[in-house]
């Protein structure tokens, strides 16, 4: 078989049959397709950047840019997407909110605590202020408790090892805390109204102490109404590979926190602050009159005294621990939600966060007003000091 094999290729070959013997044109051939040049309307850089562009992204509809560092280095802005991540510089809350709950955990839980043991030693016959003077400290007592847990989170750069329940349980108890000592403020300038600028009435007088403890419950009721959307918005999350409780609300919740905010605010400190300003300029109105006047005797020196006191110290409460917080958490809500640059939003949230230990001392500037109103609890207290002044001086002399 292979004979023939070979018998018939070498009678191919005779013939001049060079089909089954290797070509050398094609060598030939790609040599000379390699010395064509190429057409000098197409450049070797022209065809690349149009044939490979690396820049694959760029179209007329979406921008060059994938993302825009800002000057601090850490705050990035995702064009395209029409969201903005910012992450705010806070680290002045590691000094301030810590020292500062602290100092109110330190004086709001034994203040409160002796205002509530008064007041209880003295239950069976409360006056109408004292009633209001109790839920008031109760509602302090309440928020100074949760403290600690905050002292801690903040202590520890924002980590909340508490979890989801413990997160919303805190930032409910400082707002029912905070519109709560409001309402309960506004309940008492009332009552001091009426007493100084109606003293002949007899309408608010009827009910006795049965009426202002349900006035009482229908304060506590409308603070849970107003403050129980927290449990919605309020939340844990990650951040920096950190658990974080989140203050107002997570940021995809921000604009629908936004209206729920802005009502809280409104009615809960707008429209009591408006009425405790109108009751406190009617009553100075009448305490700048003489003592009697068109035959009717206003007030004693010892009443008149007693409701200066309290305008001073309500208006204090109100100026300095409720309104700076409503001010600029109002400020805080309108740039978040308007999707301000990064830099705006950092600055409105240091200055908003800034203002909460404000609105946490009233915690124990509610126990002083206390004090300053009731003077037979100023003199106890002037007696228990000089009772301790005269055992120290007793144990130095032996």
């Amino acid at each position: 078989m292979w004979a023939e094999r070979k018998k018939a290729a070498l009678s191919h070959r005779a013939k001049g049959d060079d089909s089954l013997t290797p070509t050398t044109t094609q060598p030939n051939e790609f040599l000379q397709m390699s010395n064509v040049k190429m057409p000098n309307s197409f450049p070797t850089e022209t065809f690349i950047s149009k044939s490979f562009s690396l820049d694959f992204y760029s179209t007329s509809e979406r921008p060059t840019e994938l993302y825009t560092d800002a000057s601090d280095g850490n705050i990035s802005n995702i064009s395209g997407t029409g969201h903005s991540s910012c992450t705010y510089k806070e680290d002045f809350k590691r000094i301030l909110l810590p020292a500062v709950y602290t100092f109110v955990f330190v004086l709001g839980l034994p203040l409160n605590a002796a205002v509530i043991l008064k007041i209880w030693k003295t239950r069976p016959n409360l006056s109408r202020n004292n009633i209001y003077m109790l839920n008031l400290a109760i509602a302090d007592f309440l928020y100074v408790m949760s403290l600690p847990l905050l002292i801690y989170n903040y202590g520890s750069h924002d980590y909340w090892p508490f979890g989801e329940f413990a997160c919303k349980m805190v930032r409910f108890q400082f707002y029912s805390n905070l519109h709560g000592s409001i309402l309960f403020l506004t309940c008492i300038s009332v009552q001091r109204y009426v007493g100084i600028c109606h003293p002949l009435a007899m309408w608010h007088k009827q009910g006795g102490r049965r009426m202002v403890w349900c006035i009482c419950g229908g304060v506590w009721l409308v603070v849970i109404c107003l403050c129980w959307p927290t449990f919605r918005f309020a939340a844990t999350g990650i951040q920096r590979n950190r658990t974080v409780c989140y203050d107002l609300s997570t940021p995809g919740d921000s604009v629908h926190y936004y209206p729920y905010g802005m009502a809280l605010t409104c009615l809960g400190f707008l429209l009591p602050f408006m009425g405790v300003m109108v009751c406190y300029c009617r009553m100075a109105h009448i305490l700048c009159r003489p003592v009697s006047y068109q035959g009717v005797s206003i007030a004693t020196g010892e009443k008149r005294g007693k409701a200066v006191r309290m305008i001073i110290v309500v208006a204090a409460v109100f100026c300095i621990s409720f309104l700076p917080f409503h001010l600029t958490k109002t400020m805080y809500l309108v740039i978040r939600t308007l999707n301000a640059p990064c830099e705006t939003k950092n600055l409105f949230s240091i200055i908003y966060k800034s203002t909460r230990p404000f609105a946490s001392m009233n915690s124990f500037l509610d126990p002083i007003l206390f004090y300053f109103t009731q003077p037979r609890y100023r003199q106890s207290t002037k007696r228990f000091m000089l009772k301790v002044t005269t055992l120290k001086d007793k144990g130095t002399n032996v």
